[in-house]
């Protein structure tokens, strides 16, 4: 044999076996995909809901060998999951309250040969029982303190929400659909009289209690104080 061309062989072959022994397998990450489309990378995430999250397989290794992929979604003690998917990547909105679980298993096909993977640490998710409460009062003076009527700091979990404000008379000044928004003391373009109002909310939360919150509130923009407790 040409001893260039033993060289040569002696050279690739190691790389051959090499690249042929590299072991299929998968990275997989989950993202927390905030309102504004922002993501986090977690291992496991507690809060409210309705929570979006992201899930990519990221396979590894693969070569000529095609993926099958299999999300398995699960509430904790729980053997039977209640969602699979089949795409390397997906997305799933929580919007019930309690533990979950979410796993990937792969499967990596050349031929009749076959590796399989299997996450070792599924990821946990905990969606946290709901929560509202609403105040008595707010002073939209401009003084940047309790301005806008809203609901208290600390909701959580609340998979539908609206309020409604009505005056004495019964007609509606204001009305929103999101807790973190709220009445700014204005309708018809100006400033509504001091006074009391009547508020309506309706509400659900993400483990299926329902807020029917009724009840007069105040608009005093001399500042109480109170921080609309």
């Amino acid at each position: 044999m040409n001893k260039t061309l033993f060289l040569l062989l002696a050279f690739l072959l190691p790389i051959a076996v090499w690249g042929q022994s590299l072991v299929p397998t998968a990275a997989p990450v989950m993202k927390i995909v905030a309102a504004d489309g922002t993501t986090s990378e977690e291992s496991s995430y507690e809060g409210g809901a309705p929570l979006h999250v992201r899930f990519e397989a990221h396979p590894e290794n693969q070569g000529a060998r095609t993926p099958l992929y299999e999300w398995r979604f699960l509430k904790d003690g729980d053997s039977t999951p209640f969602l699979l998917r089949y795409d390397e990547n997906t997305e799933y909105t929580f919007a019930q309250s309690g533990s979950f679980r979410v796993q990937l298993l792969a499967s990596f096909v050349l031929g009749k040969d076959t590796v399989s993977y299997e996450m070792d640490t599924p990821f946990r998710i905990v969606i946290t029982e709901s929560k509202l409460e609403m105040p008595n009062a707010f002073t939209p003076n401009g003084d940047g303190t309790n301005d806008v009527f809203r609901a208290k700091e600390g909701y959580r979990s609340l998979v539908e929400f609206k309020a409604m404000v009505f005056n004495r008379w019964g007609k509606k000044v204001a009305e929103w659909g999101n807790p973190a928004d709220g009445w700014d003391g204005r309708s018809g373009g100006s400033d509504a009289p001091d006074g009391a109002y009547y508020l309506v909310v309706k509400a659900r939360g993400a483990d299926g209690v329902r807020y029917d919150i009724k009840k007069t509130i105040n608009l005093l923009r001399k500042s109480i104080g109170t921080g609309g407790s």
